[in-house]
C-alpha cells in the first residue's frame, strides 16, 4: 500500500527528521525548510513560502520554528501546527536537558573546566561576528548607527530594561519615519541569503500542493469564532499552568517567577536569540540569581552545539536555576520544562491566531520605520551581549588570560573565512582538551 506523501503521518516523520538536523541557526534552518518543502517535496510554492516567511520575520520569537509551525498549520491545521512546531523543538529540548544534567553533575571536572575555558572565548567570537554581519546589513546611514550605539550604551551602562528600550526605539522610529522617512526605509529582507536558491515569484517544475493559485484550505480561513477560541485556548494554556505553579510554590516562588519572566522574554524577543539574551542574563543572573555569569556563557556554548533555535538556551537557564536552588536533577528538569513552555507557547499562538489573517492578505508584509529602528537597535543589543560575555570569557580569574584572547582571535579569524559556528565550537573543544592533557601530563 502506497503511503500518501501529504498525510499527517508522513509530515510528522518529516518534521522529526528535520528537528534532528536543524543546525546552523535561523538562516540554515530556513534554507533547509525551503530546500525540503519547496524544491524537493513541492508541498508549497516559492511565493507561498516567502509569504509565510515574511510574516514570521515580523514576529518576536524564533522565526524558523514559527515558520515550521506555520507551514505545518497550513498543510494540516491545528494538529499539523502542534506536530511541526513540537517536533522541530523536541530534539533540541532533549539534547540540551541531557547536556545540562552532565554540566551540573560533572561541570567542575578538570577536563570539562578546560573545555569550557576554550568554549567561552569561541562563543564570544561568534557573538562578535554576528554583530558585524548584522550591522553591515542593516546600519545603512548615520542615524541607524547612532541608534545602535545608544542601544548598546543603554543596556551595558545605563542598565535600561530591554522592554523599555524596545518601546523607546519603536517610538524613535515612528517619529523619525515621519520627519525623515528616507533614513528609516526598511532594509531588504534579503530572503535569498536565508534561502540561497530562492527566486521570488518562481515555482519549481510540477504542481505544488499549495501553489500560487491554490485556494486557501478551509481550516486556514479566518473566522471570528475560531479566532476567539484560539485566543481563549491560548489564555488557558498560559494562565492555568501559571495558577497551578503559584498555588504550589507561591506567586513569588521560583517556578511562577520563571513562568512570568520567560513569557515576557517571548513577547519581546525581536531580532533573534542574541538580541534578547542580554535581557535574559540581566534577569536570570543579576535580578534573580538563578545562575552565575560564567554559567550563562557555558550555557550559550552548549546551545550552539544543539539543533533547533539558539533561544533554547533558556532551557539551560531554567535547569541551572532549579539545580542551584535544590541540588536535584528533578528540580532542574521541571524548571527547564516550565521555561520552555512559557517561552515557546506564544510563538504557537501568534501562528494559530494570525495565520488566517496572513493567508487572507496574500500580500507581502512590509517592515515600517519603527521596526527598522528596532533592527538597528538590535545590533547594539548584541554588542552589549559581547561586552557582557567578555569578562567571564577573557578574564575568568579576574585578570586577562592570554590563551583565552588567542582563542578569541582565532575564532574570529575562522568565522571571517566562512567557517560555521558549529565547526568553530568543535575546534575550541579540541583546544580545551589539549590544554587539559598538557596540564595533566605536566
Amino acid at each position: 500500500m502506497t503511503q500518501d506523501p501529504f498525510s499527517l503521518a508522513s509530515a510528522a516523520r518529516f518534521w522529526l527528521r528535520l528537528g534532528l538536523v536543524s543546525f546552523g541557526g535561523p538562516a540554515g534552518q530556513i534554507g533547509l525548510l525551503h530546500a525540503e518543502l519547496v524544491e524537493r517535496r513541492r508541498w508549497l510554492s516559492e511565493r507561498r513560502f516567502l509569504h509565510a516567511l515574511n510574516y514570521c520575520m515580523l514576529l518576536p520569537g524564533p522565526e524558523a520554528t514559527q515558520l515550521a509551525t506555520y507551514l505545518g498549520w497550513l498543510m494540516h491545521g491545528l494538529g499539523g501546527a502542534l506536530i511541526a512546531g513540537g517536533l522541530f523543538l523536541l530534539p533540541s529540548v532533549l539534547v540540551l536537558l541531557s547536556l545540562s544534567a552532565i554540566y551540573a553533575l560533572w561541570g567542575q571536572l578538570p577536563v570539562l573546566v578546560a573545555v569550557f575555558w576554550a568554549l567561552k572565548p569561541a562563543v564570544l567570537g561568534i557573538v562578535l561576528q554576528a554583530t558585524w554581519r548584522l550591522g553591515r546589513r542593516t546600519l545603512h546611514n548615520p542615524a541607524l548607527v547612532l541608534i545602535a550605539a545608544a542601544a548598546c550604551l543603554a543596556l551595558s551602562v545605563a542598565r535600561v530594561p530591554y522592554p523599555a528600550l524596545i518601546l523607546a526605539t519603536a517610538l524613535v522610529g515612528w517619529i523619525g519615519g515621519r520627519l525623515r522617512p528616507a533614513l528609516f526605509q526598511a532594509p531588504s529582507r534579503a530572503v535569498a541569503s536565508a534561502t540561497p536558491n530562492a527566486t521570488p515569484g518562481a515555482t519549481p517544475p510540477g504542481a505544488a500542493l499549495h501553489g500560487d493559485d491554490t485556494p486557501t484550505p478551509a481550516h486556514a480561513r479566518f473566522h471570528w469564532r475560531r479566532f476567539g477560541l484560539t485566543l481563549l485556548g491560548g489564555g488557558v494554556a498560559l494562565g492555568l499552568p501559571l495558577a497551578l505553579l503559584s498555588l504550589a510554590g507561591g506567586w513569588n516562588g521560583q517556578l511562577a517567577t520563571m513562568a512570568r519572566f520567560f513569557t515576557k522574554v517571548a513577547l519581546i524577543s525581536f531580532g533573534g536569540a542574541y538580541a534578547v539574551l542580554p535581557y535574559v542574563a540581566q534577569g536570570a543572573v543579576e535580578s534573580f540569581g538563578w545562575l552565575e555569569a560564567g554559567q550563562m556563557v557555558d550555557g550559550l556554548a552548549l546551545g550552539e552545539t544543539t539543533p533547533g533555535p539558539l533561544i533554547m538556551v533558556v532551557a539551560f537557564v531554567g535547569f541551572m536555576g532549579g539545580w542551584n536552588g535544590s541540588g536535584t536533577l528533578s528540580a532542574g528538569v521541571v524548571a527547564a520544562l516550565v521555561v520552555v513552555w512559557f517561552t515557546f507557547l506564544p510563538s504557537f499562538l501568534f501562528i494559530l491566531a494570525g495565520g488566517p489573517l496572513v493567508e487572507a492578505s496574500r500580500e507581502d508584509l512590509r517592515v515600517g520605520a519603527p521596526l527598522t529602528a528596532i533592527t538597528a537597535a538590535v545590533v547594539g543589543v548584541i554588542l552589549s551581549l559581547a561586552l557582557y560575555l567578555a569578562g567571564p570569557a577573557l578574564a575568568p580569574a579576574g585578570t586577562l588570560d592570554g590563551g583565552a584572547v588567542a582563542v578569541l582571535l582565532a575564532a574570529v579569524a575562522l568565522l571571517g573565512r566562512g567557517l560555521g559556528a558549529l565547526p568553530v565550537i568543535g575546534i575550541a573543544t579540541v583546544v580545551g582538551l589539549g590544554r587539559w592533557w598538557l596540564t595533566a601530563a605536566g
